[in-house]
């Protein structure tokens, strides 16, 4: 079969679970071949070859950690030029969509962003997407060039498909224009324990209704007891109550999981075209006439501050 390039995002060796549902697609249309780079690129082989990888190919160096994108780019052009891939399949992260985007300028490519399905086509490979703030759902195909395509996690599901993941070490020759920009420093996050927010499973988000910074401990609270990450509304943010990494909707993040609970979130169309793909969305508010209602597979006409904490409860009971 022909071969599909995946880029694998991974955290030192830690492959990222929107990767391994990239490899669940791309064997809908090829045989996949993932490139790592970076520290630890070489650990993500077995893991990569558990789940349909026919060959992993490696590069290390320090220009991936020393500057911005650019040296990544320059190795995912390089494994392109030696694999003349069907497709090139990236996760939709901030990242990953800028070097999707200057893999698809440098071959002269067509670029599909935020995908939300795939499938194989007698034309090249077909990508689902959802658009104007998921009103829409529309069906496209690259017409010039290797398709490059990039997939919002929870799009697919994680099946392992043991292949034989060789390893491969690719070399990488890095422009003069790649190292023009060098990271000077690094701040790392401060980790709350809880799911990255664009690859939870489970969505809590709190809204306008919250009513302040402090009152966000009854989401968070809810959040932990599933497991979930958690989410924030515009106003929110704005208000200042939740941190702006933590947004959701058109001008934060844009999030797909399998449960989104909304409370306290009216539903205007700027949070709804961030969590409109969401598979099963339940919102919690007092007034019985929000827009969101008319978006949600359920929905609790009741004040957050007393349904809230009695989901929380029911759960805790649930999980003894």
């Amino acid at each position: 079969m022909a071969e599909v390039l995946v880029y694998v995002d991974h955290v030192d060796g830690a492959v990222r679970k929107p990767t391994l549902e990239l490899l669940t697609l791309a064997r809908r249309i090829g045989d996949p071949v993932a490139l790592a780079l970076g520290e630890g690129a070489e650990a993500t082989a077995t893991v990569l070859a558990e789940h349909g990888a026919v060959k992993v190919l490696t590069a290390q160096a320090p220009e991936f950690t020393q500057y911005l994108v650019a040296p990544k780019v320059d190795a995912l052009h390089a494994a392109y030029q030696a694999l003349s891939p069907v497709a090139v399949l990236v996760p939709s992260s901030a990242e990953g969509k800028e070097i999707a985007a200057r893999l698809a300028v440098r071959t002269g490519s067509g670029l599909i962003t935020d995908a939300i399905d795939l499938e194989a086509g007698d034309e090249g490979p077909v990508a689902t997407q959802a658009a104007f703030a998921a009103s829409f759902t529309t069906r496209s195909r690259i017409t010039h060039g290797t398709p490059v395509i990039t997939v919002k996690p929870n799009s697919a599901p994680v099946e392992p498909a043991p292949a034989a993941g060789a390893t491969e070490t690719l070399p990488v020759t890095f422009t003069a224009t790649s190292t023009g920009t060098k990271i000077v420093s690094r701040t790392p996050r401060e980790s709350t324990g809880r799911p990255e927010l664009t690859e939870a499973a489970i969505v809590v988000s709190g809204g306008r209704g919250v009513n302040g910074a402090e009152n966000f401990a009854v989401i968070e609270a809810l959040a932990d007891s599933l497991g979930a990450a958690v989410g924030a509304s515009r106003a929110a943010v704005d208000a200042g109550w939740y941190p702006h990494t933590n947004q959701v909707g058109q001008t934060g993040k844009s999030v797909s999981p399998q449960l989104y609970i909304a409370s306290g979130i009216s539903g205007a169309i700027q949070h709804r075209a961030g969590m409109q793909t969401s598979k099963t969305i339940v919102a919690i508010n007092k007034d019985a006439e929000a827009p969101i209602f008319d978006l949600v597979d359920y929905g609790i006409v009741g004040d957050l501050f007393t349904v809230v904490p009695q989901l929380t409860e029911e759960v805790h009971n649930r999980k003894g």
